[in-house]
């Protein structure tokens, strides 16, 4: 049960936030070109709960804490990228801000496709109803990526992430962290959450084909009640996806996830780089000799 702890992370507003096994770090430029990180422990509830570690139970656990953090690093980045406390979103308003988000999330994903599929209640086939309604799913969640990757502040946001994965590819080649090392790693990275989440709609598709015709509120219902068990299937996909990375046939399978990362990634300039490395490093200063990836050295050396 005791996984190699592995390193990753998500773009913020202007910056990056990456986690280890025990803590997290948030590095923010702020608009005086200031870089500021900021570290938190991880407080994850498979500490007490040590049963939440089992494969496809870690999957769900994964999902929801990666969202808390998630919206507590974003919280704190755009508080620190703000130009003047006027244009600080307040904690009620960011809170209200995600709220209305998830909420729009599931009318797009859930209610939306599935509202549609009702219209095919005239073939004969159950399973290919659902089938076709995962489809349409699947298709929904493309547009949507490519309408937001066109969006000129979210481009910026995709050029943190794209230096994240950098960072993180330059961490575990265990090259030492400078700009120079990173620049010459892909933007892309088989673990990202983007390859998640399109495994997740193809998930969606298998598991939900197979429930039988339902009223509307039923359909709507079963699809948010078995989300739990579609993040538990599709992160061990995913962390197979990392381990497995090199294999022909992952790399195969792995194709369309990293397709679908060059519209949520943008290659990153020398100061988004600085800003993702200054954020890894603190998560491995803070940790030191826990890392798994690095001999205690090796981990020196590329601190230095």
């Amino acid at each position: 049960m005791s996984d190699k702890v592995t390193y990753g992370g998500q773009a913020v507003i202007e910056g990056v936030m990456m986690r280890g096994r025990d803590n997290v770090a948030i590095a923010v430029r702020k608009p005086d070109n200031e870089i500021i990180v900021e570290e938190r422990p991880v407080n994850s509830i498979t500490k007490k709960l040590p049963f939440l570690k089992l494969p496809f139970l870690r999957g769900t656990v994964s999902l929801f804490e990666s969202l808390i953090i998630g919206i507590q690093a974003l919280t704190f980045s755009a508080s620190q990228a703000a130009a003047d406390e006027e244009e600080q979103l307040s904690p009620w308003e960011m809170t209200l801000t995600i709220g209305v988000a998830v909420i729009l999330g599931i009318l797009l994903f859930i209610v939306t496709p599935t509202s549609a599929a009702r219209l095919l209640y005239s073939l004969e086939s159950v399973v290919l109803i659902n089938f076709l309604e995962g489809l349409l799913r699947i298709g929904i969640f493309l547009v949507y990526v490519l309408a937001i990757s066109r969006m000129k502040d979210i481009q910026r946001v995709f050029q943190y992430h794209g230096a994240e994965h950098k960072v993180i590819s330059t961490f575990e080649a265990n090259e030492k962290l400078t700009v120079a090392n990173a620049r010459k790693y892909s933007q892309l990275h088989p673990r990202c959450g983007t390859s998640f989440l399109l495994i997740v709609m193809v998930i969606m598709v298998f598991v939900f084909s197979f429930l039988g015709k339902q009223d509307l509120v039923m359909r709507i219902a079963s699809r948010i009640a078995l989300l739990p068990v579609v993040a538990g299937i599709s992160f061990e996909i995913l962390k197979l996806s990392g381990k497995y990375c090199n294999s022909p046939l992952m790399k195969v399978l792995i194709t369309p996830g990293l397709w679908l990362q060059k519209l949520t990634t943008r290659e990153p300039d020398d100061s988004q780089l600085e800003v993702a490395i200054a954020s890894l490093k603190s998560v491995l200063a803070k940790e030191e000799v826990s890392s798994e990836e690095l001999s205690p050295e090796e981990l020196q050396e590329a601190l230095q």
